[in-house]
């Protein structure tokens, strides 16, 4: 089983620490226009409007390197995916949330949020079970222990700034090294 990449974002929705240890293939593929829908035998007006649009959207990347996606991008949609399907489990199931994990075809999201509105999330291949136990033991037998009760690591990490805990860094590694064998 193979796990991708680790979150924690902090209670102003801040990224603070990443890391990752296999690469998802996140290239960017844009569409050619062989392929494209306005060529199709059946094609709505509306479907052609949208098919050019998104030809122009996709010749330009917004991140010039290439079709890859920062750190800092990637982060921030994972977070955008993770504040939208958990509001949405709210409105759906009340005041008890409920939302564990979240599943593609081609990663699973694994979501576990602290009682200080720490948020641990776990990219991980599709066929792993869930993940929320080992992301509480993240929480509390590294986290708690490397990070909060270091006094020399910042209490709030304005703009960011990063978990900078080497202990931490290395009981994570050694940590999902066991999980993933």
């Amino acid at each position: 089983m193979t796990i991708y990449s680790f979150y924690i974002f902090d209670r102003h929705c801040e990224c603070i620490y990443v890391k990752q240890w296999h690469q998802r293939d996140r290239t960017f593929r844009p569409t050619s226009s062989s392929a494209s829908t306005a060529d199709s035998p059946v094609t709505l007006s509306s479907d052609r409007r949208s098919s050019t649009s998104s030809k122009l959207q996709n010749e330009v990347h917004p991140s010039g390197r290439g079709g890859r996606l920062s750190v800092q991008d990637d982060a921030k949609l994972v977070f955008g995916v993770v504040f939208s399907l958990r509001n949405m489990v709210r409105k759906l199931s009340g005041p008890d949330d409920s939302f564990i994990s979240y599943r593609t075809g081609s990663y699973k999201l694994h979501y576990y949020e602290t009682a200080t509105n720490l948020k641990f999330v776990l990219l991980t291949d599709v066929k792993m079970n869930n993940l929320k136990v080992v992301l509480h033991q993240i929480y509390v037998n590294l986290y708690v222990e490397f990070v909060t009760k270091n006094p020399l690591s910042p209490i709030e990490h304005p703009g960011g700034e990063g978990v900078a805990v080497e202990l931490f860094e290395m009981g994570l590694d050694s940590f999902i090294r066991t999980i993933q064998d």
